[in-house]
């Protein structure tokens, strides 16, 4: 592509089975131009998740237009990360088998963080790919928590303190621990009260030895005060913040709630 047909316009589609969200960047000034959030109404029966994006497709008109880049987030909790040093290509499906139901038919990918010698292996939806190779063409695709792990691990830099961050999303949330751009744990858990989440906190903290009494725990994803799940966390963790993000609203002007909860889309 030579200069004069360049866009400098690059569009991220976060997507999941019970929606997408997607927004614009302007690439000049690295700006987010525009965004959306679709919820699909799944329990229609019959109705195909392609039915449901081409909805979406109808309705947004920025879905139609050309950009540079076309990145597609696979947002699900069927992924892992494994060491570099152990990591074999060949055996992607056996590297999820400890944490997911994984099926002789499943389709394996992995998103390579060279700088912190680790490797997400995940199940992307096949199916959503291939109506983005009919929309698009070419596109790249990730998984979130390869985005999740990798800022995380870059704004831990020179912290010697055992953090606990938690991503929050409907239905299922993440735990990273990590120690100055080391990564300690990550693991995926679904939650359907808050006194789940409470039980999944305090289980992972007592594993790391990490007192509840001094550890940090920040909290990121659609969480806020409000919340039934923050304020339980509060109860017993004496640490809690929500995450800070300051430093990616500079390049947009959506709240700081929104810029928590969609903190993976935005720092795509």
């Amino acid at each position: 592509m030579n200069i004069t047909e360049k866009k400098y316009k690059k569009l991220s589609i976060q997507v999941s089975l019970t929606g997408l969200s997607f927004c614009c960047f302007d690439t000049l000034n690295g700006t987010v131009s525009s965004f959306h959030e679709v919820y699909f109404d799944t329990f229609e029966k019959g109705i195909k998740i392609e039915e449901l994006f081409s909805e979406a497709f109808e309705k947004y008109s920025e879905l139609n237009q050309d950009y540079d880049d076309v990145l597609i987030i696979h947002n699900n909790n069927l992924s892992t990360f494994v060491p570099t040093a152990l990591f074999d290509e060949n055996y992607l499906g056996s590297y999820l088998q400890y944490n997911t139901k994984v099926f002789e038919t499943d389709f394996f990918a992995f998103d390579e963080i060279s700088n912190y010698q680790i490797n997400s292996v995940y199940i992307p939806y096949v199916n959503m790919n291939n109506y983005f190779i009919d929309k698009f063409g070419s596109f790249d695709y990730k998984h979130a928590n390869s985005i999740l792990v990798s800022k995380l691990m870059d704004e831990s830099k020179n912290n010697d303190t055992k953090t606990m961050w938690v991503h929050f999303a409907q239905g299922h949330f993440e735990i990273v621990v990590i120690q100055n751009q080391k990564l300690l744990l990550f693991n995926s858990f679904d939650y359907q009260t808050p006194e789940d989440f409470l039980y999944y906190l305090l289980f992972t903290a007592e594993q790391l030895q990490m007192n509840p009494e001094n550890f940090p725990l920040e909290l990121i994803g659609d969480i806020t005060t409000d919340s039934p799940f923050y304020k339980i966390a509060y109860k017993y963790i004496r640490n809690i913040n929500l995450k800070e993000v300051e430093d990616l609203r500079w390049n947009n002007y959506f709240s700081e709630a929104e810029n928590r909860k969609h903190f993976i889309l935005f720092n795509s």
